[in-house]
């Protein structure tokens, strides 16, 4: 099941990693056809850790759910020639490299002026980049990790590229909107290292170096700007507290009883800590007055003293425990995954009309390539490039000179 917000609407995706396939998914995810052009084989990606028993790709398989593959050698005029065909009757093309001849950019818009075609770079020089050479580019490393380290810090997540994976997203639709409107395709550009310097520049990191000179450093688990971090409870359980408005600290002071010696510390240091900038200049004092408290606690203490209180708080859990309790949440439903057997996979988190679409399983190596070039260019068509009783359904140069 899915949304159905995009019936009808048809993408194909020349694309491998985690971006340009997330921005498919996404759109697959609310309705939309979804092809991802492979080469023989398969992408490169499709062996990407973890990986089963089987070698199938956990990765692969979560980002290309619920899309159609199909294998087209993209490297032979042959497999141009088929991709441009495909691409002169589908909505959107998605892609995170510049592909030749006839399935160039400008030569698949000047055969489909409607076409929606988006393209990620790496930097906007077109120069290439990954997430993590972004991290090192655009800073965010020199303040990430544990105070006074030294060493940049790169982030586990590929923030960068779900980022613009979104953004791409963003942008097959926004485009959709204009061409509904008006007739006319669009050609879209997003380079990687833009969503990393704009987000930074959009949450004022790049204007409080250039204005204020400040050079920020890593500060471990410390909330910037509001109060927030990590404390051990007796139990050896480790959980992240954040502070976000006096409310939030007020009750704090009332659960743990801090309330007095908080005031009198404020008196002494004339400070005010229901100001939240002052609880953030103050926050090693702060951080000083709570541990105590935590730590003579163990978690059923602390789940017992903060019930009903709305306190901002969470236990750190590792992998294998947060595994465990995604079957209470709907985002979650079981899936039969060729190579991987069956788990429970997340759907869309966007619930459209109190529906949500559920996950489908991601295709094996061409599964589609004889259904799609029969959909799209026609019976004749296919069995002229595949042959009626081709054994395996992708194209190579060879099986290409068919056309």
């Amino acid at each position: 099941m899915t949304t159905g917000l995009l019936s009808g609407v048809t993408v194909l995706e020349l694309s491998s990693y985690v971006a340009t396939p997330l921005a498919g998914l996404t759109l697959a995810q609310l309705g939309a056809d979804v092809v991802r052009v492979e080469p023989p084989g398969g992408a490169a990606d499709r062996s990407r850790l973890p990986v089963a028993a089987s070698g199938t790709s956990y990765y692969w398989s979560g980002l290309n759910k619920g899309k159609r593959a199909i294998e087209v050698d993209l490297t032979t005029p042959e497999g141009q020639d088929v991709v441009a065909e495909l691409a002169a009757g589908v909505d959107a093309v998605i892609a995170n490299a510049s592909h030749r001849g006839a399935a160039g950019e400008a030569a698949l818009r000047a055969r489909s002026p409607r076409l929606v075609h988006v393209q990620l770079t790496g930097r906007w020089t077109g120069e290439a980049s990954v997430d993590y050479l972004v991290q090192a580019s655009s800073g965010m490393q020199a303040v990430t990790g544990p105070a006074g380290s030294g060493a940049p810090v790169n982030h586990v997540l590929p923030a960068w590229d779900v980022a613009a994976g979104l953004y791409l997203a963003n942008g097959v639709l926004a485009a959709l909107r204009h061409r509904d409107a008006t007739g006319e395709g669009s050609s879209i550009a997003l380079a990687l290292e833009d969503v990393a310097l704009a987000t930074m520049g959009n949450l004022g990191l790049y204007t409080q170096a250039q204005v204020d000179g400040v050079d920020r450093a890593p500060d471990g688990n410390y909330v910037y700007g509001t109060f927030g971090r990590d404390f051990e409870l007796a139990d050896g359980t480790r959980i992240m507290l954040v502070v976000l408005t006096t409310r939030h600290w007020r009750t704090l002071l009332e659960v743990t009883g801090l309330a007095d010696g908080v005031r009198a510390v404020e008196r002494g240091l004339e400070i005010d800590l229901d100001d939240e900038t002052a609880r953030y200049e103050h926050r090693e004092l702060v951080a000083a007055l709570l541990a105590p408290w935590f730590a003579r606690r163990d978690l059923a203490g602390l789940v017992a003293a903060c019930e009903g209180r709305r306190l901002l708080w969470s236990a750190y859990r590792d992998l294998d425990a947060a595994a465990r309790d995604l079957a209470d949440n709907p985002l979650f439903a079981p899936l039969d995954q060729p190579g991987v057997g069956s788990h429970l996979a997340p759907g869309s988190p966007l619930v459209v009309d109190g529906l949500r679409a559920a996950p489908r399983a991601a295709p094996v190596v061409g599964q589609h390539t004889r259904e799609v070039l029969a959909e799209r260019l026609g019976a004749d068509r296919c069995a002229a490039l595949l042959g009626p009783d081709h054994p395996h359904d992708h194209l190579t140069l060879d099986e290409g000179a068919h056309a």
